[in-house]
């Protein structure tokens, strides 16, 4: 069940940079909370900030409760290394840049240090 949660706070981890990366201060000073349900814009300018804060607590809830049965060395670089995938995978995939051979071979290796961890265990 640890590793589950482990997953599951990679998988916060992940949509927690994303926020971060839509996150757009100077625009949320702009914000007005008398147009919060009137205009469409003003609504989604919130979007990143309640993910970003969303997204963090299940990461912290979900990661501590991994440590409790994981030691902190392994659920850590695991944890950051199935973060480190899929955000690679999201920039590839959603995002559409681009990537190489070069880092597929290495995203491999980490993938093989995650199973390494686990099986070792």
């Amino acid at each position: 069940m640890a590793w589950i949660f482990l997953f599951i706070a990679s998988c916060c981890e992940i949509c927690w940079i994303y926020c971060l990366k839509y996150f757009q201060l100077k625009k949320l000073m702009t914000f007005k909370i008398t147009l919060l349900f009137s205009d469409k814009d003003n609504f989604l300018l919130l979007l990143p900030g309640l993910g970003y804060v969303l997204f963090g607590v299940g990461n912290i809830i979900c990661f501590s409760k991994a440590m409790h049965s994981i030691p902190a060395s392994i659920a850590f670089a695991a944890w950051m290394a199935v973060a480190l995938v899929g955000v690679k995978l999201v920039d590839t995939i959603a995002l559409k840049e681009p990537v190489s051979l070069a880092q597929l071979v290495f995203i491999a290796f980490i993938l093989i240090g995650i199973i390494g961890l686990k099986i070792t265990n």
